[in-house]
């Protein structure tokens, strides 16, 4: 590769690729569920399923911070309420993962991207700071995630990559106009706010 364009289209073409067999390996998966298995053959079956929406998921998110490296990222943007967003991405998560306070305001965002990235940063606090549950208190148009450990700061503000979704999720709040900042053991995440608010 001669540079960091070409990378990137690398990259966009080789998700594209990727999502070709692996819908034919969903696809039997689900087939396959809806057969009379005997055990174990069909738990694996289900872990096959789950393992393909998660590689989905990744693929997913790479294909879009690619899009945006690019200058391709067209996004849909629609005024939401902050709150409803934080309750949606915390649905995204295991049950008590995180607990969702505080009073919303109209924010401009496309909206299932956000809620996926509010749903990776709070997942990121909580793994790379070793903490089983966080909380995300809503503030207006910024979202707080506490508590934030020193070793989870570099992660979820995407400076250290050890994981996919995070940084992925610092790429496209940034994209939108957001901010994110490392604050008193937090996470402040500021959305974009319609003209005029």
């Amino acid at each position: 590769m001669t540079n960091d364009r070409q990378y990137a289209e690398l990259v966009s073409v080789a998700c594209h690729d990727i999502l070709t067999p692996l819908a034919t390996v969903y696809g039997f998966a689900r087939t396959l569920e809806r057969s009379e298995l005997e055990p174990p053959a069909d738990r694996y079956i289900d872990m096959i399923g789950a393992a393909s929406s998660q590689i989905d998921e990744l693929v997913d998110q790479l294909r879009l911070a690619t899009r945006i490296q690019l200058g391709l990222y067209k996004p849909v943007l629609v005024e939401t309420d902050s709150l409803e967003l934080a309750r949606a991405a915390a649905e995204r998560l295991e049950e008590g993962r995180v607990e969702v306070t505080g009073e919303g305001a109209p924010v401009l965002v496309d909206p299932d991207h956000t809620v996926r990235a509010l749903a990776q940063l709070a997942r990121a606090a909580a793994r790379f700071g070793g903490h089983d549950t966080v909380t995300l208190e809503v503030r207006g148009p910024e979202l707080v995630i506490a508590p934030l450990a020193r070793p989870a700061e570099p992660v979820v503000l995407g400076e250290e990559l050890r994981e996919l979704a995070a940084p992925a999720a610092a790429i496209l709040v940034r994209a939108l106009g957001g901010t994110l900042e490392a604050r008193d053991e937090t996470l402040v995440i500021r959305l974009a706010v319609p003209s005029g608010s």
